[in-house]
């Protein structure tokens, strides 16, 4: 899943671990999901929304595969 996570870390000035810290997952985690080599969960995703102010779907985008 395509995201903007990183760009929105670094407009706010956070490191993946501080990132990692207020949502509460590992450094790890952020790092994987940045790389669009993992996807968050759910609640995960409602509290980057939530930190972010923005809506799910202007942070992850989900590009369906073309048959």
């Amino acid at each position: 899943m395509k995201n903007k996570l990183k760009v929105l870390r670094a407009e706010r000035n956070l490191t993946q671990e501080e990132l990692a810290d207020i949502i509460g997952v590992s450094r790890q985690t952020i790092n994987a999901i940045e790389k669009e080599k993992f996807d968050p969960s759910l609640p995960t995703a409602f509290r980057m929304s939530k930190l972010f102010n923005l809506p799910i779907e202007e942070i992850f985008t989900f590009d369906e595969p073309q048959n």
